[in-house]
């Protein structure tokens, strides 16, 4: 697929590893809409790139809808990037509405999308919708039990809806990413990373070179997952 024309969505596009999205595929030529919460800030990156804003929620059925609307008749890639930490902590030290509110953010915006995404795709015969997780899906650490469970479910989502559109040339992908220089720390309420550390973690403009390479990809080709993190993280066991 070439990028010039196509019309991509990218969920959580105003920071981080969605900027850095929307910021590269937006200079081969896509028409980008970048979606967030934060008004202010979603259009302030929007006048940065060149590219269009829609102030939406991802746990919204209703602003999920005029995402869709104001991207038109066509969809052609769909990148659920919005997600969030939120805590970490025990599981004994969340509450209710906090657990829930993990597992909207990070899988079930996410199945919302998906749902639009491919009812417009299956028709054009075409399409990718690309899923962005983490590495907690496949590994476990203390205090990340709900976000674990959130991106757990977010990878083998994919990996189920992917034989459903298969049949109708529309592709899935998981791209599943590990320490990345990104606010996910500061919105966990974690340290931040040292410079020397953020340096070595992979960038927005490099997760924008990789999800550049996905969209561009051969057409009839179709990777179900990429994992990729710093050289610099052990990840033991592995």
């Amino acid at each position: 697929m070439n990028c010039t024309g196509k019309t991509i969505i990218i969920t959580g596009g105003s920071s981080g590893y969605g900027y850095g999205m929307a910021k590269k595929l937006r200079a081969r030529g896509a028409r980008v809409l970048i979606t967030g919460r934060n008004e202010q800030k979603l259009r302030q990156a929007a006048a940065e790139i060149g590219v269009e804003a829609v102030h939406a929620d991802v746990t919204s059925s209703a602003d999920w809808d005029r995402v869709f609307v104001a991207a038109g008749n066509r969809v052609d890639v769909l990148i659920n990037n919005a997600g969030g930490g939120l805590k970490v902590a025990p599981l004994t030290d969340y509450s209710d509405e906090e657990i829930i509110q993990s597992i909207a953010i990070n899988l079930t915006g996410a199945l919302l999308g998906c749902r639009r995404a491919a009812a417009v795709m299956i028709p054009q015969k075409s399409g990718l919708i690309i899923n962005i997780s983490s590495v907690c899906a496949h590994y476990g650490w203390p205090g990340f039990a709900v976000y674990t469970a959130a991106k757990a479910g977010l990878d083998k989502m994919s990996r189920a809806l992917y034989t459903e559109l298969r049949p109708h040339n529309v592709r899935v992908t998981v791209v599943t990413p590990s320490w990345g220089d990104t606010n996910f720390n500061v919105a966990a309420g974690l340290p931040p990373p040292t410079a020397d550390l953020a340096a070595q973690m992979m960038s927005s403009d490099q997760m924008g070179d990789l999800i550049v390479q996905l969209c561009e990809f051969h057409d009839h080709l179709v990777f179900p997952e990429i994992m990729v993190q710093p050289v610099v993280q052990e990840i033991n066991p592995f």
